[in-house]
C-alpha cells in the first residue's frame, strides 16, 4: 500500500470482473456507482447485483436466470411501484452502459450464497464488493444500536462462504445510520480494530467535481423522479454531500420532522476485508444456516436478547 495507489483501487487492480452488489436492500446498489463508473473507465468489467426489497416474484419468469436470481433488464417490468433495479436498469442504457442489474429477493445466508455462486461461475468473477449506503454493516453486534442489520448480515455471510480471490465491503453515507440509532464512535472503533488486524483498507472521499460524481447525482436524481413516494433517503444525502451542501438538508416530505447532517464525511468510501469483517462479528455463525428472511430476522432477535451488556456509545468529541 501506498499514498500513490487509494487501497480499495488497489486491492481491486488485478481483477478483471467485477461484481458490485449492494449488501442491504433497497437502493443500496446506487452507492457503488461511483466505484463502478471508476472500474470501467479503467477497462474492468463490472457487473451489478443487489439484495431487492421489490416482489421480485411479479417480474416475469423469462428474467428469472435462476432460483435465486433475477436479471433484470431494461426491459424487465413489474407492477410493483418500488423497483429499485429496473430504474438503475433503463438509467444505465439510457446513458450507453452495461444496464443487467441482477436482483436475489428477501433470502437466507445459504440460500443468497447459492445465488451468488451461481453468478460467479456464470460471470467468471475474480472478486466481488459488498456495498453498504451508511456503515451499520460494520457493526460487531456488541454495540447498543445495530440499526438496520438482517439484509447487511446476510450478506456478508453468504460471500464470506465463497471462494472469491478479493472479497471486500466498502460504506459509503457515513452517519446516516444515526437516525437508526447507530452510534459511530462506535463504527470508528470498529474500523480501528479492523486496522490493527489489517482489515481497513482506507478512506476514499468521491471528488464532487468528478465525472463519478456528475453521474451518481444524475442517476439519484432519476431514482427520486421514478419513485416520488419513496426516494433514497441515503443516496439523497450522499448526492448532496457529493455538490458541496452542508448541514440539514432536507430534499424529501420523508425526513420532515427530524434533522439531517449532509457533510463531506459522506462522501467517503471507508473500506474493508470481508473475510475479516465476518470474523469480528459476533453472532455471524447464527445466521449460517438461515434460509429464509424471516429465520435471520428471529437469530439476530435472539441474540440479542441474549446479550448481557452493550457497548456504552459515546459521543464524538468535539
Amino acid at each position: 500500500m501506498s499514498l500513490g495507489l487509494p487501497p480499495l483501487l488497489g486491492a481491486l487492480s488485478g481483477a478483471r470482473r467485477v461484481l458490485v452488489a449492494g449488501a442491504g436492500g433497497g437502493f443500496d446498489v446506487y452507492a457503488g456507482l461511483p466505484l463502478v463508473f471508476a472500474l470501467r473507465e479503467s477497462g474492468v468489467e463490472v457487473h451489478l447485483a443487489n439484495l431487492s426489497f421489490s416482489e421480485l416474484e411479479l417480474v416475469d419468469r423469462n428474467f428469472w436466470v435462476n432460483q435465486h436470481v433475477v436479471a433484470v433488464t431494461p426491459e424487465a417490468t413489474s407492477p410493483d411501484w418500488y423497483f429499485p433495479e429496473g430504474v438503475l436498469a433503463r438509467w444505465l442504457a439510457a446513458h450507453d452502459m452495461p444496464s443487467t442489474v441482477y436482483a436475489f429477493p428477501p433470502l437466507g445466508v445459504q440460500t443468497l450464497r447459492e445465488g451468488y455462486r451461481y453468478l460467479v461461475e456464470l460471470l467468471d468473477l475474480d472478486a466481488i464488493v459488498l456495498v453498504d449506503g451508511g456503515t451499520d454493516i460494520l457493526m460487531r453486534g456488541d454495540e447498543n444500536a445495530l440499526g438496520t442489520p438482517v439484509e447487511d448480515m446476510t450478506s456478508l455471510g453468504a460471500v464470506a462462504g465463497i471462494d472469491v480471490p478479493v472479497k471486500l465491503v466498502t460504506c459509503l453515507g457515513f452517519g446516516i445510520d444515526a437516525y437508526h440509532g447507530v452510534n459511530h464512535v462506535n463504527v470508528l472503533e470498529n474500523l480501528a480494530a479492523l486496522d490493527r488486524e489489517g482489515g481497513y483498507l482506507g478512506a476514499l472521499s468521491i471528488p464532487g467535481a468528478s465525472r463519478e460524481a456528475a453521474l451518481y447525482r444524475d442517476a439519484v436524481a432519476d431514482a427520486a423522479a421514478a419513485t416520488p413516494e419513496r426516494p433514497s433517503i441515503v443516496n439523497g444525502q450522499i448526492a448532496a454531500a457529493l455538490s458541496g451542501e452542508f448541514g440539514d438538508v432536507q430534499f424529501t416530505k420523508r425526513t420532515r420532522g427530524s434533522s439531517l447532517f449532509v457533510n463531506p464525511l459522506m462522501a467517503m468510501y471507508f473500506t474493508v476485508d470481508l473475510d475479516k469483517l465476518a470474523a469480528r462479528c459476533l453472532y455471524l455463525d447464527r445466521l449460517e444456516n438461515t434460509v429464509g428472511r424471516r429465520q435471520v430476522i428471529s437469530r439476530i432477535e435472539a441474540y440479542r436478547r441474549e446479550l448481557a451488556t452493550t457497548r456504552i456509545p459515546r459521543a464524538y468529541p468535539h
